[in-house]
């Protein structure tokens, strides 16, 4: 056994060494990376190839088999239960594929929820949350409940709950997946945006080398394990950049 180590102070969130299993079956496989402050990092890979489990595993949502997860210089990997889903509340955003929303509320009271559950005042909370719902161009949709909406808006609505309380880390997991791809191009371009504004440091799961090259910096995944591959056209050179962009 190694001694634990905080991770460097320029990195707000860190994995080491992570392994874990799904029913016997290896889902991660001596994963390391460490994520900066503000950065937007494309975990890239296959279906399959460990990009949830890993989201899981740095959010705090499951405790890995062996390794450590830091959040700046906390253990995650130690905390107990309640200490973790108080971080996951109070610190991190998360998006799934597909939009979970509240049947019975309306877009804004969907998007206000994680303040509304804090303890914020009902007006601050709808206040904050209509202000996202304009930054992601659903503004006039405020209203509406889910069932009345397209999955691309209930899916902005989804994004707007993530980010309404501003969190360090915000985790995407394959977030336009089911949308087409014009409507996935457009709705990435609004999460980049929004993120990058306000310094969100981001982690964006996906198997679309277009998507990743999005982001600052890619890691790719193949059967649990973090690979290197000579970068393809497009891929983000040296520096984390691309000279290609997402076309719709």
């Amino acid at each position: 056994m190694y001694a634990m180590v905080a991770p460097p102070d320029n990195d707000v969130l860190w994995g080491r060494s992570l392994h874990h299993s799904h029913g016997g079956s290896p889902a991660l496989t001596g994963v390391s990376l460490g994520i900066r402050e503000g950065e937007i990092l494309a975990v890239a890979g296959p279906r399959g190839s460990g990009k949830t489990t890993l989201l899981r595993a740095l959010s705090g949502q499951l405790v890995p088999d062996q390794g450590e997860v830091w959040f700046n210089s906390a253990p995650v990997h130690t905390m107990g239960a309640l200490s973790r889903e108080r971080l996951r509340r109070d610190r991190f955003g998360w998006i799934d594929p597909e939009p979970t929303l509240v049947p019975e509320l309306n877009a804004w009271e969907n998007a206000a929820l994680p303040l509304l559950l804090r303890g914020i005042s009902h007006r601050t909370a709808k206040k904050a949350a209509l202000e996202w719902l304009e930054r992601l161009d659903i503004g006039a949709c405020a209203r509406r409940r889910p069932h009345a909406l397209p999955t691309t808006q209930r899916q902005r609505v989804a994004i707007a709950r993530a980010l309404v309380t501003s969190p360090a880390v915000l985790f995407a997991d394959e977030p336009t997946a089911t949308l087409h791809r014009a409507e996935a191009a457009q709705v990435l371009r609004t999460l980049m945006a929004a993120a990058r504004s306000h310094a969100i440091t981001t982690v964006l799961a996906t198997h679309d080398p277009e998507v990743a090259a999005l982001a600052d910096r890619t890691v790719r995944l193949l059967d649990g394990r973090r690979v290197t591959a000579a970068g393809p056209a497009g891929a983000p050179d040296a520096e984390g950049r691309s000279a290609c962009s997402l076309s719709a």
